[in-house]
Order: structure tokens, then sequence, then C-alpha cells
């Protein structure tokens, strides 16, 4: 199986439970693993064959620049379905975080991982 990746996707957003986080905007940031066969894209050198990474980014920052999510859990399953229905990933790992949203803590965050591996 191979990973085609992208990290550190930061993107601010309306997420939280408390009144204060329905009110401010805040910094959400995605690092995603998704299962792509990159032979074929490799052999012809051809970005049709290839899971372009740059319209899958352009994607989830326009969807979740729009949502207004209570739980980070939610945020991962749509993220995660997007991804898998729309850009045809069978399989993907997925972590996203909230920095600084713990005092004492870097960030705060889940890991998913959904579909099958190849």
């Amino acid at each position: 199986m191979d990973i085609v990746y992208i990290r550190d996707l930061r993107i601010e957003t309306i997420i939280g439970i408390y009144q204060w986080e329905r009110e401010v905007k805040q910094t959400v940031s995605f690092d995603l693993e998704m299962a792509h066969d990159i032979r074929k894209a490799a052999a012809t050198d051809d970005i049709a064959f290839a899971l372009n990474y740059k319209s899958i980014a352009k994607r989830l920052i326009k969807f979740i620049e729009e949502s207004e999510f209570l739980l980070v859990e939610r945020m991962a399953e749509e993220v995660a379905g997007i991804v898998m229905n729309e850009f045809n990933v069978p399989w993907l790992r997925l972590r996203v975080s909230k920095p600084g949203a713990l005092r004492g803590s870097q960030d705060v965050g889940i890991v998913i991982e959904r579909g099958e591996k190849a």
C-alpha cells in the first residue's frame, strides 16, 4: 500500500462545546495519510493517475471553514467521508488536533482510521 499524505493542514473554524468556543474561530490541524496506488502515476508521469492532494486540501479547507462542529469526533468522521467518497480513497488515517486547547499541552485531538488497508 502506498501512502499519499498531508501534514499539519491548519484551518480556522468554529469548534467546541463551550460558549466562548462558539464565538471565536480556532485553529484545527489535520494530518492525513491516504492509501493510493502510485505505480501508474509514476510509470506515466501523468497527474491524472495521481491522488491530487491539492484538490483534497482545497475541498477540506472550504468545508471546515464553513462548518461549526461541536466535537472533533464528528469533524473527523465528516472529513474521512469526504476524502473516501469524493476522492476514491479506500483507506485513511486522520489526525485532528486543536493546538492550544488544553493548558500545559501542545495540542489535543483524535486519530481515526477508516476503510480497508490494501
